[in-house]
């Protein structure tokens, strides 16, 4: 978990990757349509959050429901922000989780 006074810079989504901006410290929603800060990610919005609402980002080894047709395999940074792709994008080029099920993913877990 990533704790302390983080508050959300924007409107968060359920299990949306998020990264923390330099510029105000604030979260937002992750973002790899582009190879810049918004496509990294310092962890996942357990809850919806509205801007400016206190936020926990939770991080490796969490696991979400996020889908219901998902491929099992390695998990990026969508093109869209707080979305999630299965091949990487411009700016996601990392493995931030991984598809377990046709519904789950877990943070950062590595495929057996």
């Amino acid at each position: 978990q990533i704790c302390g006074d983080l508050y959300a810079g924007e409107a968060l989504g359920v299990a949306a990757p998020c990264y923390i901006k330099i510029a105000d410290g604030k979260v937002y929603q992750s973002n790899g349509a582009a190879a810049n800060e918004a496509a990294n990610v310092h962890g996942f919005a357990p809850r919806a959050c509205a801007i400016g609402q206190a936020v926990t980002l939770i991080g490796r080894g969490a696991r979400f429901r996020y889908g219901t047709a998902l491929a099992i395999g390695k998990i990026y940074v969508g093109s869209a922000a707080g979305l999630l792709a299965d091949a990487a994008t411009t700016g996601g080029t990392t493995v931030v989780a991984h598809a377990i099920s046709a519904t789950d993913i877990i943070v950062g877990a590595p495929l057996a």
